[in-house]
């Protein structure tokens, strides 16, 4: 259980092998490994660059996480094959992991990969104006976070990448988890760290008291709270946030479909172009997951590829 990403990637493979699903041209790509787009307490944030032959210009981030472990050696270019066929760069990010990491360290991560990638995009050869997100389980969170909450660097940063905007606009994701405070149902808090292990050291917060020179455990309720706030996508939905795409197992019992249910009711409160796939009968993983990785590229010709012409 130590290693959550990694077991939920070949548990998604074990599926495909049993049932197998249809057949697709194998994408043609190069692939760019440990591209570094950061540095935090002296080490290396990286991501992996795949170039399909027939790039359209576009890119999409696939955010490398599971329960927020993330690793190079998770990173399988099987479960974003669909969008590298259609001829999107994908730009597999490696974040901070849990347990050193607890999410509110990881999502600065997520907002540096995207300004970094934005910033190069004439090197990438992808429209800087115009990137998409996907992700599953907690990748799928870090997506939504990243299409309500990504906006303008600090013009005054001293790293040019900073000051570039990490603003995403598509979305596109699997059985994400969207509000910490209304987990299940309405008012509902999830803020005492009872995510099951191996979970648990996600959200376990802590803060720097000065005096004692330690880190101390968040134990005030409000302010778990705000850092609970902080962290749900449905939360900071706003007009203007990115168009996004769910679809969710209908007997999750790890992160309820009312996430999902909840941040789409939102969007459409917002205005904002929102879509739900329930797959009737399925959990946090299922068979079809792999087929599904279509309904993703086709959210992406819609949003991403033709926002530009209007369509």
């Amino acid at each position: 259980m130590r290693h959550a990403l990694r077991s939920l990637l070949a548990a998604l493979l074990l599926l495909f092998a049993i049932h197998p699903v249809p057949a697709q041209d194998k994408a043609d790509f190069t692939r760019t490994q440990d591209v570094i787009y950061g540095r935090k307490f002296g080490l290396s944030l990286t991501m992996d660059v795949f170039t399909p032959k027939k790039a359209n210009g576009y890119g999409v981030v696939f955010v490398v996480s599971g329960g927020w472990f993330s690793s190079p050696a998770s990173i399988n270019p099987i479960f974003f094959n669909e969008v590298l066929r259609r001829g999107y760069t994908v730009f597999a990010v490696v974040h901070g992991s849990q347990p050193k990491f607890t999410v509110i360290e990881i999502v600065p991560d997520m907002h540096r990969a995207v300004r970094f990638i934005r910033t190069n995009a004439k090197k990438f050869h992808v429209d800087a104006d115009h990137i998409g997100i996907m992700g599953v389980s907690a990748g799928g969170h870090l997506s939504l976070l990243m299409g309500t909450t990504g906006g303008p660097g600090d013009p005054k940063a001293a790293d040019p990448i900073d000051r570039a905007s990490s603003a995403i606009q598509p979305v596109a994701c699997f059985v994400p988890a969207t509000d910490f405070l209304n987990w299940g149902g309405k008012g509902k808090e999830l803020i005492d760290r009872d995510l099951q292990p191996p979970f648990t050291a996600a959200i376990d917060y802590h803060a720097f008291d000065k005096k004692k020179a330690m880190y101390m455990r968040i134990t005030d309720k409000e302010a778990l709270r705000k850092i609970a706030r902080s962290i749900s996508p449905a939360a900071h939905i706003k007009k203007g946030s990115a168009p996004s795409l769910i679809i969710h197992g209908e007997k999750d019992t790890l992160v309820p479909v009312q996430q999902a249910e909840h941040f789409v009711a939102k969007c459409k409160e917002a205005e904002v172009p929102a879509k739900l796939v329930v797959r009737k009968g399925e959990g946090h993983v299922w068979p079809g997951m792999l087929t599904d990785m279509s309904l993703f590229a086709d959210w992406f010709d819609v949003y991403l590829r033709k926002i530009k012409k209007g369509e």
